[in-house]
């Protein structure tokens, strides 16, 4: 194919030099944006008098036409193009003649480009806010079925305090509710259009931005032609966001193969989200959350490849810049592909609250509540805290939880121990004392489900 650029150069460059300088393998999936800001662009040329009412029509006659013919499959995008912009020009111009030649009149490859990609990853990150919305609502089903089933909560990896497994459920929603919102901040700054910046120093046309960028859906226009063509800052605004998303999923991942393991046995993931061994035929293995948590360091690396490819490049626009998109569609892609099985998984995963409650009682995770117990009944905390540590020490030596102790043990301790002791550790009242905001109590969790929901209302 023909290089659009000859003219300083033969155009005349190797196999070699070609294969390595194309990007169209994988820019060509910005194929729309392209044809819908080249539409754009041609409505602004023929508002503004630059070309005539009737070639802004032949041309976008034919850049629709072109369009219709890619998302048909009657027009193929060929692998021989040097980029996806290339590809377009050459053959609106095949097809409707010179006229086409006059598309990229005030215009640069360099914004045209920085235009398509904006436009791909707001589209991109909407998706993402989408499908993480999905999986906030899946939490808040599966917390509302499970507010009475108790479970150890752990620090450290070692059980600590009685909790609801619907209050950590919703701990993971709090926490996909930022990425929502950090999604939502990124393309908030990258919503402005770069087009009409052209090469980096703008044009000498009488062109109108604005009317562009209204067209387009943007919020305005960037401010600074050479910033407008080198800006990437959004490329790792989200990148970021996804390895912070990732980072949440792979947490959770971690959680869901540790209960599914027979020494915790909190969970039993449907078998449509685990696999089996080639060998051992008893094994249910977990391998989606396995996969995602994987998946998360390739998400980190794309992060690390824009940054360190970003960090030595001087203004404006430099080749070195075809390399953002690799990354950044690796990126948003995984975190889609993740989002697309999480969801269903935790959805299908049935909670197994018999074992969940039994694991409670092994941990002496109400020892906190005993010491309250003192507290409220006027002995300093402090004081209280170490004689119900001694009181674990003597229960791990005697073979018994803290609920087996008998009372006149308890006595040889604090006379303040009285039989009523035995009510206020009970898990369930572990549960319903905890009346702070934002705690694992029952009405604490009907709280945070409430406020959950609203954000869903409401964004």
């Amino acid at each position: 194919m023909a290089k659009m650029w000859a003219g300083r150069t033969s155009g005349e460059t190797s196999k070699i030099a070609d294969d390595f300088n194309s990007s169209i393998s994988f820019d060509k999936k910005m194929f729309k944006q392209d044809v819908c800001g080249s539409i754009a662009h041609a409505s602004m040329l023929a508002y503004k008098g630059i070309i005539t009412k009737s070639e802004g029509e032949l041309i976008i006659d034919g850049l629709t036409q072109i369009l219709s013919d890619i998302e048909s499959g009657d027009l193929v995008i060929s692998n021989d193009a040097e980029d996806i912009h290339m590809f377009i020009e050459s053959v609106l111009t095949e097809r409707i003649g010179d006229v086409g030649k006059k598309l990229h009149t005030a215009r640069s490859r360099n914004d045209q480009v920085a235009l398509d990609l904006r436009l791909y990853m707001r589209e991109q990150s909407n998706l993402v806010v989408e499908k993480l919305k999905t999986l906030i609502e899946v939490i808040i089903e599966k917390a509302e079925e499970n507010q009475d089933a108790i479970m150890p909560g752990y620090t450290h990896l070692q059980r600590a305090q009685p909790i609801t497994f619907a209050h950590h459920l919703l701990a993971y929603a709090m926490m996909f509710i930022r990425d929502v919102s950090r999604v939502n901040d990124a393309v908030l700054r990258m919503n402005y259009s770069p087009l009409g910046s052209c090469a980096m120093s703008g044009t000498t046309y009488p062109t109108d931005r604005d009317f562009v960028a209204k067209k387009l859906g943007f919020d305005g226009v960037t401010m600074n032609s050479i910033d407008g063509v080198s800006d990437r800052d959004y490329c790792i605004e989200l990148l970021s966001s996804f390895s912070t998303i990732m980072m949440h999923l792979s947490r959770f991942s971690e959680e869901i193969i540790l209960w599914q393991s027979w020494e915790f046995k909190f969970i039993e993931l449907d078998d449509a989200f685990s696999t089996g061994s080639s060998i051992m035929p008893q094994k249910k293995n977990p391998d989606m959350a396995e996969l995602v948590r994987g998946k998360t360091g390739r998400v980190y690396g794309d992060l690390m490849a824009i940054l360190t490819t970003l960090k030595g490049i001087p203004l404006a626009y430099n080749k070195d810049m075809q390399e953002d998109k690799e990354c950044i569609f690796d990126g948003v892609e995984t975190v889609i592909k993740c989002l697309d099985v999480f969801a269903p998984m935790i959805k299908t995963l049935k909670p197994l609250k018999e074992n969940m409650y039994k694991a409670c009682a092994k941990g002496f995770i109400n020892a906190t509540d005993l010491a309250d117990y003192l507290a409220k009944k006027g002995m300093p905390f402090r004081s209280a805290y170490k004689i119900v540590g001694t009181i674990v020490a003597d229960c791990i030596k005697k073979g018994v939880t803290l609920d087996e102790y008998s009372l006149e043990d308890y006595k040889t301790y604090s006379d303040v121990f009285e039989s009523d002791l035995y009510q206020e550790i009970s898990m369930e009242t572990c549960i319903k004392k905890r009346i702070s905001k934002g705690s694992t109590g029952y009405e604490s969790v009907k709280e945070q489900l409430n406020y959950v929901k609203d954000f869903l209302k409401q964004n």
